[in-house]
């Protein structure tokens, strides 16, 4: 290699090294120039914010105080503390606050999060430094009203998005019916669910619970109070449902109903096959429904000590050519929980099923 390369390798590796010395010193200059602006703007952002809603007028309540319950959900991963938790008493009190925050537009970075029973499990029902809308107080007002419709095939429930399933269910017994399809914890909101999906047992016969909603109210990103349906706002219905509340907050829902069984016979199967456990599954949700369960689901689970001893199930632990399959703690195991509804009339022919 002769002098003039040897110069001109020089000359670059030094440009590259200034370069990147200055690509260095900027960013230390942006880093502290950053470090010392940004909490005096975000707190004094934050101010301008908490002023603004205390201007506010709602039915209910805004706290700025009891905010601490807000910043957890069921996972646990996320803790992010809002700066305040709405109590709405009235659907115009959640309109009210999305339309403010939609109309102070890029001057303002507050975030809005509809929470119900608090079940999200990534933090979606929190919002950092932003409002929690706690949605079952609009349920714990005297005047919400659970309306339940009672003609055959064509019943249904008007609820808040902000009721418990569990409260549904007591009440449309009371009426001899039922929402088609559950979650296995009923202990869990109206608008969660369906903005999630809703799936248990029985989505393989009804859907999930997203399939067995005939209307929404919904408040739109910009605080309007919209009613859909698949006839009416076809594109915002199904948006909405399922759509982990990106579209809209579910404030009210009319939801299917079917009569409800007086009876049920419940049964669990537990395999150590994986192969046939799935096998019996698929052939088990694809059987026409008077041949097959009204409800069925499979779940995976690891053996330990008095398992099976405290099971309601099939299989029975004392006898030893059974108990051999499953002696082994740690192991894993999988169970079809199984459900045939049935009433009084036909006990009969439902205790002469056959096993699985």
């Amino acid at each position: 290699m002769n002098w003039q390369s040897k110069a001109n390798i020089f000359i670059i590796i030094r440009g590259f090294i200034i370069l990147l010395f200055t690509c260095l010193i900027s960013t230390i200059k942006i880093n502290l120039c950053f470090s010392n602006t940004l909490p005096l703007l975000l707190h004094n952002h934050n101010n301008h914010d908490h002023d603004h809603l205390k201007t506010l007028e709602f039915d209910g309540h805004l706290s700025f105080d009891d905010v601490d319950h807000a910043s957890k959900d069921f996972g646990n991963r996320f803790q992010y503390l809002p700066s305040a938790v709405l109590y709405p008493k009235s659907v115009s009190d959640i309109a009210t606050l999305v339309k403010h925050v939609w109309e102070m537009g890029m001057t303002t970075e507050l975030s809005v999060a509809a929470r119900g029973h608090g079940h999200s499990l990534q933090g979606q029902s929190q919002a950092h430094k932003g409002v929690v809308i706690n949605m079952e107080s609009l349920s714990e007002n005297k005047n919400s009203v659970m309306y339940i419709h009672s003609d055959g095939e064509f019943s249904y429930v008007d609820v808040y998005g902000g009721e418990l399933w569990i409260n549904i269910l007591h009440e449309t017994l009371k009426f001899g019916l039922t929402p088609k399809s559950w979650t296995d914890y009923l202990h869990l909101t109206v608008g969660g669910t369906l903005s999630n999906a809703g799936i248990s047992g029985q989505a393989f016969r009804h859907g999930p619970q997203i399939s067995n909603v005939l209307q929404l109210q919904v408040i739109t990103g910009k605080g309007e109070v919209v009613n859909c349906s698949k006839e009416e706002n076809s594109d915002l219905f199904h948006s909405v449902l399922g759509g982990l509340g990106q579209f809209g907050i579910i404030t009210r829902a009319r939801i299917s109903l079917e009569p409800a069984p007086s009876m049920v016979k419940w049964i669990r199967v537990l395999y150590s096959d994986f192969e046939t456990f799935t096998r019996e599954q698929e052939s088990l949700i694809t059987q026409d429904q008077n041949n097959s369960f009204d409800y069925i689901e499979g779940f995976v689970i690891i053996n330990r000590t008095g398992l099976l001893n405290n099971w309601r199930s099939s299989f029975n632990p004392h006898d030893p050519s059974q108990a051999s399959q499953f002696n082994s703690d740690g192991k894993t195991l999988f169970c079809l929980e199984l459900v045939k509804y049935f009433n009084k009339d036909n006990i009969d022919m439902v205790n002469q099923w056959r096993k699985c």
